[in-house]
């Protein structure tokens, strides 16, 4: 069988890549796509299950992986929120022969490009401005007004790094930017 391919996703909370990543593993199961299943320090949202969505480690669990060396990437994101992923879970996917997708932040998306070269392809999603990106979150209504502002702070660092990535794919309307990332990594994994 032969080993799988890398598919790196990664854009400002709110811009879609959440949403464009299920429909991506709903509709085409062509692609082959295994969700690459992260660590974080943070508490489940909703329906959150570990295991399942995240892997929920304490802020000191982390950092005693931290120590290990067991991510392949890691970053704290505010003051014990921590986000990673662990090396032997890629590995294992990899070596099984699917094509493992990446929801990260965007260092996150930076250095798992740079450990796996072009064995990996890295797509932004950016939001049409920041103005309808704070628009989306509010609608979301998940965080408070405090979170929210953090949230679009953050954004607008986040999109210093997107011409770091292989493709930048603008979520303006929904069904062209699945169109357009479902088109380039069909592309990246040669299926026609």
């Amino acid at each position: 069988m032969a080993r799988g391919k890398l598919i790196i996703i990664s854009a400002p909370s709110g811009t879609g890549k959440s949403t464009i990543i299920s429909w991506l593993m709903r509709e085409h199961k062509e692609l082959n796509l295994a969700y690459s299943i992260s660590c974080t320090s943070r508490a489940p949202r909703g329906t959150e299950k570990n295991g399942v969505d995240y892997f929920f480690l304490t802020p000191e669990e982390f950092r005693q992986r931290i120590d290990n060396d067991e991510f392949l990437e890691y970053e704290e994101v505010y003051t014990d929120r921590f986000y990673g992923t662990l090396k032997s879970q890629v590995e294992n996917q990899l070596n099984a022969g699917q094509n493992v997708v990446f929801d990260v932040d965007v260092k996150g998306g930076v250095n798992i490009k740079k450990f796996y070269g072009d064995k990996a392809l890295s797509l932004f999603i950016q939001p049409p401005s920041i103005g309808e990106l704070r628009k989306r979150l509010v609608g979301r209504a998940t965080d408070a007004p405090e979170v929210i502002d953090q949230r679009i702070a953050r954004a607008e660092f986040e999109l210093s790094f997107a011409d770091k990535f292989d493709k930048i794919v603008i979520n303006d309307m929904l069904d062209y930017a699945e169109a357009d990332a479902l088109k380039v990594i069909k592309e990246f994994l040669e299926i026609e």
